[in-house]
This record gives C-alpha cells, structure tokens and sequence, in this order.
C-alpha cells in the first residue's frame, strides 16, 4: 500500500479546504468593517480551523513526502524493487474514503469553535457538541441535507456560507475538486476519479482525467452561475442566492431559514429551483456532449429518458392524489393552501420532484398526506436520480438494468434455449456489471432494514422514535436526502436523536454518498494485504 501517496493528497486536500475557509473568512472580515459587531466569534472560528488545517495539511504532505524519499532511497540501496510504490485501486479507495472522513471532521471544526466562543448562545445549543458538528459537516459535504438544527435563521452568515459550500463541494465529489486543480496525480487521478464519480460506471468525457474534472466542473460552475442570477432575478437576496444555488446545483437543500423554501411564498422561486434540481440529477456527461452540439443525441439516452418518464409519473401521482383527495395543503411556514389543480400541481410537484433528486428542499408538511402520495415519495427516494449527476439513491441506471435482468430471466424461464445479449443504450450489459448492479441493490435494501432496526434499539424508550420515524431515517440519509417521516420529517431536524443514533446515520451518509463498496471494501482484511 501506498502510504506516501495517500498522506500527500490528504495533506493537499485539508490544505484546500482551510484556503476556501479562509476566503470565508476575508468576507466576514470585510462585513465586520461594515459593522463592528458583526458575527465576531464566527470569524474566528473560522480563523482557528483555518489554521489548524493548514498545519495538519502541511504535516501530512511533510510525512508522505518523507516516506516517498526513503523508500527511493531504499531503492537505490537494492532494499526493495521499486523507487515509488504504484497507485492502484486499493489506494484510490482507501483515499477517497479518508477524504471524505477527514474532510467532515475538518469541516466540523468552525461549528464547535463558534459555539464555545459565542458566549451568547444557550447551554443546550447543538452545536456545543461536537457530534452534532460532525453530524452536520457530514451531511452537508454528502449532500444529504439532513440538519440537527432547531434555529437555522440564527447561525451567522459566514457560517451558513461555509454550510452551503460543503454541499457545494460534496456535490461533484471533493476528491474530483483536487484532482482537477493539483498536479502531479498521474494515473492515479483516473482511478481516484472513477471511484469517486457517482454511478454504476463512471466514465470520462475526455482521455485525460484532469481535463474531465475541470469540464465537470467547468459545467457543474456555470449552471451555479446560471441559478444564482436566476433567484436574483426573481426576487431572492446575494446572499440567499448563493447559498441557495450553492446547494440546489449540488442536490444537498440545505437552507439558510427554518421554513426553507417555503418561506419565500413565491412560486416563482419554486419553479426555478424545480428546474436546477431536475437539471442537476441528470448526468452531466450530457451536458458535454451537448455543449459539442449532439443535442439531439441527447434524448436518444435510455437513462434520461427513464428518468424523465419516472420523474412526470411521480409528479402526477403526488399532484393528482392531493387534488383528488382535496387534502389541505400545510405549507412549510405554517400556512394552509386549499389543493385547486394548479396548487397540487405546484406543491406536489415541488415535493416529488425534490425528493426523487435527493435534493431535499421542502415547501410544505408532507407528513400527513394521503398514503399513496407518501408511498409515491418512498419510492422516488429510493430511485433517485441519474448516474454521473450529483443526486443520490439507487440510481436509474441501476433500476433500469435490474428491471431489464429480471425480464430476461423471466423469458428464460420459456426459452431456456435463447441466448439474448442484454442491451442498454445500444450498450451489451456484461455479467460483472449484472451482477454488480444487483448486489448494490440488495446491499443498500439491508442496510436500509438494518438502519431501521438499530435506530429503534439506541432510541429505545424515546417514543418519538416509531418505526416510521426510524425507517425514514435510515432510508433518507443512505439515499442522502434528508428529510424523511414521522419526527424526522420536512418541519423536523435529528437533533433529538442519540450520539449513537447519530454517528450511526453518518456512517449511512458517507455509505450513500460513496455508494457503500468504497467503505466496506475497507473491511476487508485482504483489501490491506500486500500479497
């Protein structure tokens, strides 16, 4: 194992992370010029994690380097074979899973020095636990959404900044980020980035894995843009703007009010960010391909065009069933809407539409909607959105060859005999994949019932922890999208939940956004074996 290597890039890795706090932080200072008062203790908290990592950082890539020059050493003399160890697929794995750990207790860090420096905030504030920190650094750079806060709207600015990047960063993957934008990775870079990619097969758009990251996020950096004038436009402040675009592009939700989306009562808003968050699920290779003008090649995508079909069936059924049912609409700021065909349309589509992308926004209390609208919304939470977008869940590529397996091997049960190649998109499905796609589904079913049942055993006694609540929770943070049902639903935080409660739901984030193999490959005792 290359140690070296993974030592460097972490070091590099944590070194960006406290340059983009830092940047954080020459804002809020030049807003404290403004006013004097302004968010104190959030700057330097800021300013401390900075600086711690930066040190670490620099220790790790101090220490990688080192390691490097002595086994070269080593070499020269006739101890070992090699100058430098290869990059294989064991240390882009173990990489991209040490990044994502380290990254979140890095990000973790400005939350708890905030809160012990605020003298201001009251003794049971969340964040004076650093699980709940870390808890909330996690679910951002996962994009999950999922919060332990009960006053959003009373965090300073700099740090819901710092809180909407993290989805923001966490949305093409951080390990893409420093691939793209730190030399000297070699082949290396391609396999961190096909590990770190989300999908069932990740492939570049472009031979050199460097140049594929900066046009993704060339991409993923314009349609920010693009929905930051957008929100301008109608209506929504800078600052608001920002953060908004920061995690709608990135499928995260994170908002900067109590009642999130819902609190801006303007449908125009709401359409705009339908909008992004359909684009953002989609799988970004598209919007290469029609930047090279193969727009009409687009449509002849089987993944997209399944998507678009699952995400208008759900859009119907939620609509249809509030209006049909003509269930009082409580919308996310206390108010009620009476479910006339436009409303339904608007607030159930809003809902279907964020849930299917794992995006998490919320406009209303779907708590208590019919059950076929809930239902509806389970199962667009499982699916999820495209492979090679920023969305989670299963994904369509994956229900889509698993649905094609499962009609193949219906008609062999009549015709033992045919030989039939499985195609999707004009592309023969091979068994490695066949059988990994179904894998990863039974995998994430179990781990979905396991949640449940562990949740129910740490809250044991806590009645606000039903089965509901219990299984919501564990489907909505391993198919990262935050809100779920019962006490964890749209109005609803986990802050209420255990230490264990919620260490456990970081480990089903992480295992989310990886897509559980990169972790539980880890526990492997072969996987950290040199023979």
């Amino acid at each position: 194992m290359n140690y070296a290597f993974i030592l460097r890039q972490l070091g590099r890795l944590l070194v960006v992370l406290s340059g983009i706090m830092l940047l954080i932080w020459v804002w809020a200072i030049i807003r404290w010029s403004l006013d004097f008062d302004y968010e104190l203790a959030a700057q330097w908290a800021l300013l401390a994690t900075t600086g711690i990592g930066a040190v670490i950082g620099y220790l790790c890539w101090l220490v990688g380097t080192h390691m490097n020059r002595l086994n070269n050493k080593q070499a020269i003399a006739g101890i070992t074979r090699h100058r430098e160890l290869p990059v294989g697929r064991r240390e882009a794995l173990l990489l991209v899973a040490a990044a994502w750990v380290v990254g979140s207790l890095l990000a973790a860090l400005p939350y708890l020095f905030w809160s012990l420096i605020e003298t201001n905030n009251p003794v049971d504030h969340p964040f004076n636990n650093y699980i709940n920190c870390f808890f909330e650094a996690v679910s951002g750079l996962s994009t999950t959404g999922a919060s332990v806060l009960t006053d959003i709207e009373a965090i300073p600015h700099s740090l819901l900044l710092w809180r909407a990047l993290t989805q923001w960063l966490g949305g093409l993957g951080i390990v893409v980020l420093f691939v793209a934008v730190l030399p000297l990775m070699g082949v290396g870079g391609k396999r961190l980035f096909r590990v770190e990619a989300p999908g069932p097969d990740p492939e570049g758009v472009r031979p050199h894995i460097r140049e594929t990251a900066r046009i993704l996020w060339l991409i993923y950096m314009g349609m920010t843009v693009l929905l930051i004038i957008a929100l301008l436009i109608a209506g929504m402040s800078l600052f608001d703007s920002f953060c908004h675009a920061f995690t709608t592009v990135a499928t995260g939700g994170f908002s900067n009010h109590n009642s999130s989306l819902g609190g801006y009562r303007s449908p125009t808003i709401d359409i705009i960010t339908m909008v992004f968050m359909v684009l953002a699920s989609a799988n970004f290779v598209l919007y290469f391909a029609a930047a090279r003008g193969k727009v009409r090649s687009i449509w002849h995508d089987t993944e997209l065009r399944v998507y678009v079909g699952i995400l208008i069936a759900g859009v119907l059924i939620v609509s249809g069933t509030l209006w049909v049912t003509q269930t009082s609409i409580i919308t996310s700021d206390g108010s009620t809407i009476q479910p006339t065909a436009a409303s339904s349309l608007l607030h159930g589509g809003f809902t279907a539409i964020s849930q299917q992308t794992t995006t998490g926004f919320t406009i209303d209390n779907f708590n208590d909607w019919p059950f076929l609208a809930t239902a509806t919304i389970i199962a667009l939470m499982f699916i999820g959105g495209s492979a090679g977008s920023t969305a989670g869940g299963i994904k369509i590529a994956r229900i889509w060859i698993a649905l094609r397996v499962i009609l193949a091997e219906i008609e062999r049960v009549f015709r033992p005999n045919v030989v039939r190649p499985l195609k999707v998109a004009g592309i023969t499905i091979d068994d490695e994949l066949k059988l990994g796609t179904l894998a990863y589904l039974v995998l994430i079913v179990l781990l979905f019932v396991l949640g449940a049942v562990l949740l129910m055993l740490f809250e044991g006694g806590n009645d606000a922890c039903t089965f509901t609540t219990a299984s919501s929770a564990s489907l909505a943070t391993l198919c990262t999208v935050g809100p779920g049902l019962g006490a964890v639903g749209a109005l609803d935080n986990y802050g209420w939940m255990s230490n264990a409660s919620k260490l456990l739901l970081c480990l089903w984030m992480t295992l989310g956004r990886l897509e559980i193999f990169t972790l539980l490959v880890l526990l492997s005792p072969r996987f950290w074996s040199d023979r």
